[in-house]
């Protein structure tokens, strides 16, 4: 694969918005991404060089289909070891389904694949439901609920403006087990399973869900995340009618457990 798109033209100069880069590894709907970063006031570029990736105050990693080949695209585009340096120096990273799926060490889809290991943790199939008369069925597509599990608060994490039991956007046939029960911020029920809908350790925030599919509601997710990156404190300007603005909390990121 050969590097496609430019983060060209866009300012570091004080008071220019937050750069982003979005993985294109040719495997997510990088359109969608985009544009609700543009919403939220980010200037987000898509892209697939290792400069731009490396040079951008955030990233997301975005991504639908198979793990093992999305895997073998980013080994392709030498984008795994940057991906780990820019964790490692405090950037936001931010990985959206799949992308939420490769930060594990290993994934079961077709096999077993090593992830990128970001987070300990293993990627599983949703088990088949015994009762398919109720309609529940393999891959989850729609909506469903996310809940903070006991103990945890969404306070000044991306996850804020979203009430308790917020429906939000899925389509997967695989979820994340993360190893560290500490970094689940958010859970979903789907047939007889409860697993990780969204998870934070320290500079990394994902969610198996979409947030730029989502509505309104998503775009708060965004929202929340482009203040985190921001690294201040305030209101960010309207996004879309009924939304009336969103500051985050100061303070922590989560309760004790």
């Amino acid at each position: 694969m050969t590097p496609r798109a430019s983060m060209a033209g866009v300012s570091d100069a004080d008071g220019s918005p937050p750069r982003v880069a979005i993985v294109d590894f040719g495997m997510g709907n990088l359109f969608s991404v985009r544009q609700a970063c543009a919403a939220v006031g980010l200037a987000a570029a898509v892209t697939s060089s290792r400069e731009e990736v490396r040079q951008a105050d955030g990233v997301i990693l975005p991504g639908v289909g198979a793990f093992g080949d999305a895997m073998a695209a980013l080994t392709q585009l030498d984008l795994v070891s940057v991906l780990h340096e820019l964790v490692a120096a405090g950037k936001p990273l931010m990985g959206i389904c799949l992308g939420m799926q490769l930060l594990m060490q290993e994934s079961q889809e077709f096999g077993r694949h090593r992830g990128l290991g970001i987070l300990d943790g293993d990627v599983v199939r949703l088990a088949e439901p015994s009762d398919r008369s109720r309609g529940v069925k393999v891959p989850q597509v729609g909506w469903n609920r996310v809940h903070a599990p006991s103990g945890v608060s969404w306070a000044g994490t991306p996850l804020e403006p979203l009430r308790e039991g917020t429906f939000l956007y899925f389509v997967h046939s695989f979820y994340v087990r993360p190893a560290d029960a500490g970094a689940v911020l958010a859970t979903t029920r789907y047939g007889g399973v409860e697993f990780c809908s969204s998870l934070q350790r320290e500079n990394v925030f994902a969610c198996q869900f979409h947030p730029e599919r989502s509505g309104p509601q998503g775009l708060r997710v965004y929202r929340a995340w482009a203040a985190w990156l921001q690294g201040r404190v305030q209101s960010a300007p309207a996004m879309v009618d009924g939304d009336p603005g969103y500051a985050p909390s100061a303070g922590g990121h989560r309760d004790a457990r």
